[in-house]
């Protein structure tokens, strides 16, 4: 019978992201245990004193602030949070900021929007990156940019010292805009603050957060798009690296990766900011019919304008040819069947009427630069 590992989980339960950390390395102890686990729900610095005497085999922890503490154990240890101070032996669980940030902008942007802003926490690196990224891809695809500065001259502020300054920042951004916030807590918050102002979401200010935490995210009267990461498999892929450092197999480790996905949309991004009324038709039809193989033609024939008029508005209005945005529409389709349903890929062939599995994959490979199964095996759930 293999060994008992005992392994040390000190990572924060109350939101989606560490929840899902905690289901993948769980996935990974039941598949290739067994493992016991010392998790403690009531707090980090809590826990410090007993685990000395638990004799663990290794270390899964949230925050570096209580690492020193914890590296006198010299157990193989992983950080669940990127930290550029951490010891340079010491692998650790980070988001990929650019392809969040891609989503979040590519999606504010392909519902039509022209002004952009980003609200997040000026004092957490995570944040920072992400901001970083938004703003160079919103700048690249030449747009306006609009960052949020917090507080910064008190030690602690409070929310309703923050709402004060949020307020004020909502209130002289134009309008409509699209604002990607750093995750679904500060999305929520944006959504209270336009809530208090009268400021109608998504017509006015469509909002879009990150980690799609279904609680937070149907918080609101408003519900809030989010961007999906693949974190279940960060988890998973944590517990298998963590088993090669307590078994020695290796001891050179690279950081696990969490990525962006895809976008999870809700009613707080649902709109076509299109002043072109023939755009918007055409765009409405193209939506309503992307499983259908539907041709220029058909997207021409629902508007008053000629083939090539309503080329010229859409190039103007969106930077996108019409077959550009048949296309793109039916992929995101595509993507939306691959992760939230178990249909083969045969069902989804003949449900987006393509003649071959062949035919699909190689549709789907020339937009999104993966195969089918590729995608669906980096984005779903372990």
């Amino acid at each position: 019978m293999a060994k008992l590992k005992k392994v040390i989980l000190l990572l924060e339960s109350s939101r989606a992201f560490g929840r899902d950390l905690l289901f993948g390395i769980g996935k990974y102890s039941r598949i290739n245990g067994p493992w016991s686990f010392y998790w403690e729900p009531r707090g980090l610095k809590s826990s410090i004193p007993h685990l000395s005497k638990w004799k663990a085999d290794g270390i899964i922890m949230r925050n570096s602030l209580i690492k020193k503490e914890l590296l006198d154990l010299k157990l193989p240890t992983i950080l669940a949070l990127h930290d550029t101070n951490r010891p340079a032996n010491m692998p650790a669980i980070c988001t990929n900021s650019e392809s969040i940030s891609r989503l979040a902008a590519n999606h504010l942007i392909d519902i039509g929007l022209k002004n952009f802003a980003f609200c997040g926490y000026d004092d957490i690196e995570w944040s920072n990156d992400r901001k970083y990224y938004f703003k160079k891809i919103i700048e690249e695809a030449g747009f306006n940019i609009f960052l949020y500065n917090q507080v910064t001259h008190v030690k602690q502020i409070s929310w309703q010292q923050e709402q004060i300054n949020m307020r004020k920042w909502i209130q002289s951004l134009p309008k409509p805009i699209g604002i990607m916030a750093c995750n679904d807590d500060r999305g929520q918050q944006v959504l209270e603050v336009c809530k208090s102002l009268s400021i109608n979401v998504p017509e006015e200010i469509a909002v879009t957060g990150v980690d799609n935490d279904a609680l937070i995210c149907d918080l609101s009267d408003t519900p809030l798009t989010s961007v999906c990461l693949n974190t279940e498999q960060a988890g998973y892929a944590a517990a298998e690296q963590l088993d090669h450092m307590m078994n020695e197999k290796q001891k050179n480790f690279n950081d696990i990766i969490v990525l962006g996905t895809h976008i999870v949309q809700r009613q707080s991004t649902n709109i076509l900011a299109v002043n072109d009324k023939e755009v918007a038709e055409a765009i409405k039809f193209i939506r309503n019919n992307a499983k259908n193989k539907i041709q220029i033609k058909d997207v021409v024939k629902q508007t008053c304008l000629g083939k090539r008029s309503l080329e010229n508005r859409f190039k103007k209005t969106l930077h996108r040819t019409i077959n550009q945005e048949i296309r793109r529409v039916r992929t995101e389709m595509i993507k939306q069947m691959l992760l939230e349903t178990n249909l083969s890929i045969s069902e989804i062939t003949s449900m987006f009427d393509f003649t071959s599995i062949e035919h699909i994959a190689r549709y789907f490979r020339k937009e999104n630069g993966q195969s089918l199964i590729q995608f669906r095996k980096i984005s779903q759930k372990v």
